[in-house]
């Protein structure tokens, strides 16, 4: 592994323009040196002092993966770094694919009923994958978005600190309430608060006859930490005194003489208690120390201190939470100004009023201009789905947004004005309560359509719609597959091939058939609802299964697993075919498999960063990386697919239970057998004579 070196001495005069594979030039110190050829054998020929410059540019020479930072661990030549790229599992892609619903108008049709009647019994493709789109749609609705007038208040919690963040929290403490050091390495000492901020604090720890614990604890607990920092002082302020006592003796006085001894501490202790220190301070409880403050930092300084202690400096009162109107620079001297309403506007004499305003006077009805509400109409109150309105509201949004009143104008002096409201039986909602959290005990319906469209970002999307992501991570090497098998041949192909409902579907009929299977063995399609993937799982043959029954039922009855016993060396082999997906199960079996898994991780898997916030004391949050090694949710590929031994759908027509056949036993009419006036009446030959 190399690393970037700083050449040391410069190169030398003739060195640093000679370009020559065959130069003849003379050693010579300070001037030129020999001529040799590259270490690692790449055909390079050059001036000695240039050996450095040429390991930076040298395709030999073993350099780090250009993703390192990123997780990726290998180590190789400089001219595989191109061709390592393509299986690079720090090389990671993001599915983009994107795919739109739109809501279902009634929820309650016949199809959706039956087919959430019978989840269980059989899987479905299309309705499998529209639940999971409808569960992820929920959990992203939030209630407040679209109604927030029916929202609770939002409830102040404090952060969580965590256990690396409380030595960092009480050493800032420690600052803020004990002792701060200048920039020109003294000490400032934090001493009792003042009366007024006494009088401050009784306000706040006694509310209502009662004593708030917390906020008695934590004053103690600053008061405590004064109440040492004071007689540091007074024990600093004497030592002082005394240094310039001997230094600057008065006169008349001798250093010989042991009265002016005895005398002088107590000058000391006089001069010590007229110290006055309620203003010498830093601590946000103390007076005048915003003045201080700005006196000994420097303005960036000054502003963090505001940043982290303005509530404490506003609560002892220190500083306004706003500034007063007469101290306003603005607003301060404005006067206000009476408002004049001038009502120019006119009727003009080309304007027609619709019909509805030429009645005549006498029976028209006294109307009033009056507030009303849904309350005040003589219906019933019926309280509404939380699922439906919000679904209704959201892709409503997309258009004109959630508005609460509607102005509608009838024409040039007839305006409407509309309220919506809205009765729920779950409402108020909590302040971030999502739509899954609303609706999570009750019985599950459809609200989305089966069927899918595709329209990408780059063309102008439907209103109303919901658009998805799919948003899986997969190795470069492995998008290609995963974007043909899955998005490509599965999920466009849902509707008719893949998957072919029975023509009555919209009665209720459930029967459902699969079309297509790779070609190179039998597989069955299913969906992942839970991890949100298509997956593919071999069938195996039914002569098999017998011996593999036969199997398992001996290792059950001798409660030993006969896989777990082979060679660690022929388990990894065995491990080697499979796939992504497969081996990231595998790796939940047991530590064995883990392990014998996890020596296919640099080979197959992917290494990515996985983040997460951390907050801290003081409010403040940082999002930090983990390097994560994982598998992807790729499935074997599959190259080509072919129609299946299934049925023809007539054969399934013959016994379904909505086909229901209506046998004619009496005559009829075709249509156009009459004339025009109904009296004659002609025959086939007669009518299809007729057009002629």
């Amino acid at each position: 592994m190399s690393h970037y070196r700083r050449s040391g001495p410069r190169l030398h005069r003739h060195c640093e323009t000679c370009y020559s594979r065959r130069c003849k030039a003379s050693i010579e110190v300070s001037v030129s040196c020999m001529v040799i050829n590259c270490r690692l054998l790449c055909g390079a020929f050059f001036h000695m002092c240039k050996e450095d410059e040429h390991s930076l540019l040298c395709p030999n020479e073993k350099v780090p993966c250009i993703n390192a930072h990123y997780g990726c661990p290998f180590i190789m030549h400089r001219s595989q770094l191109a061709k390592h790229l393509e299986v690079c599992p720090a090389s990671v892609i993001c599915c983009s694919m994107e795919w739109n619903r739109w809501p279902v108008e009634n929820p309650d049709v016949p199809l959706y009923t039956n087919l959430l009647k019978e989840l269980h019994k059989q899987e479905s493709l299309d309705l499998s994958m529209a639940l999971r789109d409808q569960k992820h749609l929920c959990a992203r609705l939030k209630m407040r978005s679209c109604f927030p007038e029916l929202m609770e208040e939002q409830e102040e919690e404090p952060a969580p600190m965590e256990e690396d963040d409380k030595e960092e929290a009480v050493g800032r403490e420690s600052v803020c309430n004990g002792i701060h050091v200048n920039g020109h390495g003294g000490s400032v000492l934090v001493n009792e608060p003042s009366k007024s901020c006494e009088k401050s604090l009784n306000e706040d720890v006694v509310l209502n006859g009662t004593i708030d614990k917390e906020k008695y604890n934590l004053f103690e607990k600053m008061f405590s930490m004064e109440m040492g920092g004071c007689k540091q002082a007074e024990a600093e302020a004497s030592k002082t005194e005394d240094k310039k006592g001997k230094k600057m003796p008065s006169k008349g006085s001798s250093l010989t003489k042991p009265q002016g001894a005895s005398v002088e501490p107590e000058k000391e202790n006089a001069d010590v208690s007229h110290v006055d220190f309620s203003k010498t301070g830093l601590a946000p409880w103390q007076d005048g120390v915003l003045e201080r403050l700005g006196q000994v930092v420097n303005p960036r300084e000054f502003n963090m201190y505001i940043v982290h202690h303005g509530r404490m400096l506003i609560s002892f009162g220190q500083m306004d939470a706003c500034t007063p109107r007469e101290r306003d620079f603005v607003y301060g001297s404005l006067e206000p100004i009476p408002v004049q309403t001038l009502r120019s506007f006119k009727v003009p004499s080309s304007y027609k009023g619709k019909r509805i305003q030429f009645r005549e006077c006498c029976s028209r009805v006294l109307t009033e201009h009056k507030c009303v509400d849904t309350s005040d109409l003589d219906v019933s109150e019926k309280k509404m789905d939380e699922m439906f309105a919000t679904l209704l509201c959201s892709a409503e949004a997309e258009t004109r947004g959630h508005k609460i009143s509607e102005t509608v104008a009838t024409d040039g002096l007839y305006v409407d004005i509309a309220t919506q409201t809205y009765n729920f039986a779950t409402a108020p909602f909590k302040y971030n309560a999502t739509l899954t959290e609303i609706t999570a005990d009750r019985d599950l319906k459809l609200h989305v359509e089966l069927d899918t469209e595709t329209v990408t970002l780059r063309h102008n999307k439907s209103t109303s719609a919901f658009t998805f992501l799919c948003g899986h991570f997969f190795r470069r090497d492995e998008f290609a597959s995963h974007f043909k098998n899955v998005h490509l041949d599965i999920q466009s192909c849902l509707s008719g091939w893949f998957e072919q409902r029975c023509p009555l579907a919209y009665l209720g009929c459930t029967f459902i058939q699969r079309g297509l299977q790779p070609t190179t063995h039998r597989a069955k399609v299913s969906y992942n609802q839970d991890l949100s993937i298509f997956t593919l799982t071999p069938e195996v043959p039914a002569s098999l299964m017998g011996d593999l029954q036969t199997v398992a039922l001996k290792a059950h009855v001798k409660n030993e697993d006969s896989l777990s016993n082979l060679p660690f060396e022929v388990l990894h082999h065995i491990a080697g075919y499979l796939d992504s997906f497969t081996l990231s199960q595998l790796a939940l079996v047991s530590r064995l498999f883990r392990d014998i898994c996890a020596t296919l991780l640099q080979e197959r898997g992917m290494v990515a960063f996985k983040w997460h916030k951390k907050s801290y004391s003081h409010g403040g949050a940082r999002w930090k990386p983990t390097i994560v090694w994982e598998f992807s949710t790729l499935f074997s590929k599959v190259d080509n697919w072919c129609i299946g031994n299934t049925p023809s759908m007539a054969e399934h027509l013959k016994h379904c239970p909505f086909y229901q056949t209506e046998l004619k036993t009496e005559p009829f009419a075709l249509a156009k057998m009459f004339d025009n006036k109904g009296k004659g009446k002609h025959g086939l030959v007669s009518l299809f004579m007729g057009r002629k």
